[in-house]
Formats: structure tokens, C-alpha cells, sequence
């Protein structure tokens, strides 16, 4: 599959490279961030892949996080793909900033007119892999995941539906129970239709009650004075209760004074990244 360089950056000894291709489970063209350590010249490192919280790109991540120096030293090569399909041309894809463009919300569609394009979940963890694996100097037996609000979300049910393909997950506000709150039932009505029994299938709470895999290592970090905290869009208690009843690790952060910004995820990064780091180099 041809992949097209949109541009290259040196950073912290490596380079920060953007993608475009023809994403076959998306049926558009797709960008991608990808930054190669300087450790990748010679050998093949383990990839984490980033998903992006909603209206993001692939630019947000790798321009305001402050990624790079961790990254660089722990050897990591870090994927960060776009949110959503782009230019599909559907009815209604643009007409609010919570669902369609830059809120794909990291499910399957299966609804019309959706399901044609509307497929991050699959391409997240098949379609991506695949072409990264192919493309870059990556050890495609160590990965791992993380991301921001819809992106944690993400994140964390990428783990969960998938025991064993991630070596570790960590979140920055996940959307932890989505189809409790109300983006989370926007979405999944529009992508997933009416029946609420499918929507469980893409729920971090509900998929942590029937965990039956590897022994999964979760950070997550949430800022106390997070507005869709207060709002209910997030709701971390209830899947901190879960794991808890399943007896499943997390250390959960509650950082006083922080919002939902960049200037959170800056502040913790570094520790995500030693996070991940501690088990794609063991």
C-alpha cells in the first residue's frame, strides 16, 4: 500500500514524520503521524500508537503534547493516527463537532449511512498495524496503546477487546462509560443504531465486567477541575469499580488544578511514557 510523505521534522535526535494513504477499511485518504527515535537507524523498536480525543487530527498530539524527549530516549516509535474518516461526503458528517468528522469514536459503524466509512475501531487495530508494521522499523509483538478523552476511550477498549495485543494502556480523561453519558449515547445511537445491548461492545465499564485475558497495567490521569468531569461525560468511577470488582490494576490520578487541555496531557506525559516504556522494553 503506497504511503505518501506529507512532511519530516528532526526532533530530539529522531524525525517526525506525516503520512497519507488509502485507507481500504475507511474508503478515503488518511493521514498519520509517526515519529522514528533515533534508535530506529539501527533496530527495530516497539510502536505506540496515540488516539486523539474529538475535532482532533494527527496534528494536535504531535504538536502540543511534548512527546518527543521521552520518546526519543525510551526508544519508542509513536503512531498517531487521524480521529475520523475525512471528505466522505455523508449527509451530516459536519454538522456538529461531536459526532462524524474528527468523532469516529473508535467503533465499527454498522448503521447507514456510516458503516461504509465510519470502521476506526478495525483500523486502528488491523489496518494501521499492518501498514506500520510494513513500512517502519517496528517489532510488531510489542505495542501498546494510549490516548485523550474520546481517544482514551479508545484506547482502553482497544485493550480490552483484544487481550495480549497491547503490552500496556494508559488514558488522559477517558470517556470511561460511554454508554452512560451523553456523547457517548449520540454516537452510539448514530454509528451503532438504537439497540443499547450493541453499544456494550465498545464500552470500557462493560468490557472490564467480562475481562477474562492477560493481566492488564492501567494509568490513568484525570484533572480534578476537568469541565466534562463535572459535566458526566467522563465517569471514571464507574469503571474504577469495575476493575476493582475484577480485581483488574489501574492507578487512577486525580490531578488537582487540571482541565481537559494539552497543558494536562503535557504535564503527564512523560510518566505515560515511562509507563509504557517499563513493559515494551522489558
Amino acid at each position: 500500500m503506497a504511503l505518501k510523505q506529507i512532511s519530516s521534522n528532526k526532533c530530539f535526535g529522531g524525525l517526525q514524520k506525516v503520512f497519507e494513504h488509502d485507507s481500504v477499511e475507511l474508503n478515503c485518504k488518511m493521514k498519520f503521524a509517526v515519529y522514528l527515535p533515533p534508535k530506529a537507524e539501527t533496530e527495530k523498536c516497539p510502536a505506540l500508537y496515540w488516539l486523539s480525543g474529538l475535532t482532533c487530527t494527527e496534528q494536535n498530539f504531535i504538536s502540543k503534547s511534548g512527546y518527543h524527549q521521552a520518546a526519543s530516549e525510551h526508544g519508542l516509535v509513536v503512531i498517531a493516527p487521524d480521529t475520523s474518516p475525512r471528505g466522505c461526503n455523508i449527509k451530516g458528517e459536519d454538522e456538529s463537532w461531536d459526532f462524524g468528522t474528527g468523532a469516529g469514536f473508535y467503533v465499527d459503524a454498522t448503521e447507514d449511512p456510516w458503516k461504509t466509512n465510519y470502521r476506526m475501531y478495525s483500523y486502528v487495530t488491523e489496518e494501521l498495524p499492518q501498514l506500520i508494521n510494513a513500512n517502519f522499523p517496528v517489532d510488531p509483538q510489542r505495542m501498546s496503546v494510549f490516548g485523550h478523552s474520546m481517544g482514551g476511550h479508545g484506547a482502553l477498549i482497544c485493550a480490552l477487546k483484544n487481550p495480549g495485543k497491547y503490552k500496556s494502556v494508559s488514558a488522559f480523561a477517558p470517556i470511561c462509560n460511554p454508554v452512560l453519558c451523553p456523547w457517548g449515547k449520540k454516537a452510539f445511537s448514530g454509528y451503532l443504531g438504537t439497540d443499547q445491548s450493541k453499544w456494550k461492545a465498545y464500552d470500557a465499564t462493560s468490557l472490564v465486567k467480562s475481562y477474562r485475558g492477560s493481566q492488564l497495567d492501567i494509568l490513568i490521569d484525570q484533572g480534578k477541575d476537568d469541565q466534562f468531569l463535572l459535566d458526566g461525560q467522563l465517569l471514571p468511577d464507574d469503571f474504577i469499580a469495575a476493575c476493582t470488582e475484577k480485581k483488574i490494576p489501574v492507578v487512577f490520578r486525580l490531578q488537582e488544578g487540571y482541565d481537559h487541555s494539552y497543558y494536562f496531557i503535557a504535564t503527564f506525559i512523560t510518566d505515560h511514557i515511562r509507563h509504557h516504556a517499563k513493559y515494551l522494553n522489558a
